[in-house]
């Protein structure tokens, strides 16, 4: 099973170049009729939000329909895939902070390794995350 970048990903999403978006459509449409995925590992869903976001300015709700999306592709398999869908899950909820925290504490929660210990009050908010207390 080959494994996808985020630029490809990039490309089929944003279309921000019509030659490379075809090729990553066919190569998608390719795997469909074998009945093969392609691999995503759990970092390019990371870069990937913050490429969306930083990059090409999608809103939050953007971002979620576009990672949903991609998690509903039967071409695709994902590292981690049930710390990736409870990340969108937490990261979907009002006042959840960004995308990266929520993968955080859900990769711990997946391990049962859990709480995740912070130091950022944003991400102390979450369920599965705790505030430490210091100087600064």
């Amino acid at each position: 099973m080959a494994a996808l970048d985020t630029n490809v990903l990039v490309r089929w999403l944003v279309v921000d170049d019509e030659v490379q978006a075809e090729v990553v459509a066919g190569l998608l449409a390719s795997c469909a009729e074998r009945n093969e995925r392609l691999y995503v590992p759990l970092t390019v869903m990371l870069e990937l939000e913050w490429v969306l976001r930083s990059r090409y300015r999608f809103e939050k709700a953007s971002v979620l329909a576009a990672l949903d999306g991609l998690m509903s592709a039967s071409e695709l398999a994902f590292q981690e895939e049930a710390a990736l869908e409870q990340s969108l899950w937490r990261y979907r909820r009002v006042g959840a902070p960004d995308y990266a925290d929520c993968l955080h504490v859900a990769l711990a929660d997946q391990a049962r390794q859990g709480p995740l210990l912070t130091f950022d009050r944003g991400a102390a908010r979450l369920e599965g995350a705790q505030l430490m207390q210091g100087q600064g």
